[in-house]
Formats: C-alpha cells, structure tokens, sequence
C-alpha cells in the first residue's frame, strides 16, 4: 500500500484525493501540506487525512509525491523539497508547463519523475488525464499513478513528452471549447425566443447526451455526425454554415496555439 504525499492542497488535489478514497485509496496512505489552517482543516473534516504545514514531514515516507503547486514557484518548492524526497518516491507533477528536464536537474537525474495534465471535469470525477513518464519510473509506480488519476476519470500514457503539449491542447484546454460552444448557443437561444433557463437547460443536457452517446463505443463520431444529419434537413443547414465558415481551421488554429503557449511556458519556467 503506498504512501502518498500531496504537495499542495488546492482544487486538483482535493478533488484527485477525494475520486482516490472513493475508489479503493485509504484515508491513512495521504499525507497533504498546505500553508493555510484553513484549508488543511478543510482537507482533514472532508477526507479524514493527516494534514501539515511542514512539507518535509509530508514526504519523509511517501512512496508518490504529487507536487501540485502553481507553476511560478514549483522550482522553488521542489528545490527546498530535494533532499528530503527518497531515491526510490516516484515524484507526479501535475503543473503545466514544467518539463522533466527541470525536474531532474532539481531532484537529480536518478529521480522517477512522471508528468501528468488533468482537466477541471477531474472534479466530477469525469476527468481525463495524459501521462508520461521518465525511464525511472518503474511498472508497478505507473500502475500506481494510472490508478489514482483513473479515480477521478480516465488516464492515458503518452509515448513521449512533447506529446504532452498535445494532450494539453485536446483535454487539458478541452473543456473551455465546450463550455464557449455552450455559451454561445445558449446566448443565441435566448436570441430565438427562448427564456435563460430553458436555453440553458436544453443547451446543457444536449452536450451530455451527445457525450454519453459518443463515449458508448457503438459509432465513432463521424458517423454519429452523419446519423444525425438528414439530407435536407435542418442539421444539414447547420453544418453546412460551419463547414463554409471552416469551423476545423479554426479549430486547428486554436489548437495549435496552446500547444505554442505550452512551450513558450516551458521556456519561461525553465531554470
């Protein structure tokens, strides 16, 4: 049974540990450090967990070390934090933008170190996460580390790091496409005459059950897609609006732009 350490308390944290105790994880294995009171006390009433203001007690014997701290003092922290993590803790840093290289000249490079980015619907414990580990990182530390990120949704290892930025851009930044999509087409129900309730209603139970229908494994997208569209019909009207306004460069586009953000960040918080 592992031992876990929590390096920051925050949202992504609070909910990974809650989908962990959910699914199997046990109150004793988490440890979390956190400077604020208050929220340490929020984390021990909610979960039951052993909570700490002293980051070096929270990983002393920690098998996994989450480091969930923002990015602009991640180096610091880790830093500070070096001495104190085992040669055998595998150490999961769920910020965006800081490569294992960074990582390893802080921790040393015989350090298991695996990046993982999360999305917000982790919350509702319908996440999905990407992962990519250094070659220190042994099968039974990643089956560990798929296990606790599976908990609050669904985990996928990439095949190398630069494929993280890609994940950032598919599910990391993910859910802000849908939500703007939603948005706008609530808005312009309102447009059509309908109340702000039931256009968001109706947009909000649309996009569910166009997930749960896509996510069923029957029909791929394409075809769900063609499904739907009646030859002269009103989807088809639809479709072909945004196929002449190239809804997929926009896409490839935006896309394509976090994936430069991604790595303009990389650069930023390089040492």
């Amino acid at each position: 049974m592992d031992n876990i350490a929590f390096i920051g308390g925050g949202n992504m944290a609070s909910c990974i540990i809650g989908g962990m105790l959910a699914n199997g994880f046990q109150a004793q294995q988490i440890c979390v450090s956190n400077p604020g009171q208050e929220k340490r006390e929020r984390l021990q009433q909610a979960y039951g967990i052993a909570t700490t203001a002293d980051n070096h007690a929270a990983v002393a014997n920690a098998d996994i070390v989450v480091m969930a701290v923002k990015p602009q003092i991640m180096g610091t922290v880790v830093k500070e934090l070096a001495a104190s993590i085992g040669p055998e803790t595998a150490v999961v840093s769920i910020a965006a933008g800081i490569q294992l290289a960074d990582f390893q000249l802080w921790l040393g490079s015989s350090q298991a170190i695996v990046r993982v980015m999360p999305n917000t619907p982790s919350m509702v414990r319908c996440g999905a996460a990407g992962l990519f580990a250094n070659n220190l990182v042994s099968e039974e530390q990643k089956r560990s580390i798929e296990t606790m990120f599976n908990a609050v949704g669904i985990s996928c290892w990439v095949d190398n790091e630069a494929l993280i930025d890609a994940v950032t851009a598919v599910s990391g930044s993910g859910p802000a496409y849908f939500f703007l999509m939603m948005e706008t087409m609530q808005r312009i129900g309102e447009e059509l005459g309908l109340s702000e309730q039931t256009a968001r209603e109706l947009t909000i139970q649309t996009a569910l059950g166009a997930a749960k229908m896509a996510s069923a494994g029957d029909l791929d997208t394409t075809q769900l897609r063609k499904q739907v569209t009646s030859p002269g019909g009103t989807t088809e009207a639809a479709i072909a609006t945004f196929q002449s306004l190239d809804i997929e460069d926009s896409f490839r586009q935006a896309m394509q732009s976090v994936v430069k953000r991604a790595r303009e960040m990389a650069s930023e918080f390089s040492s």
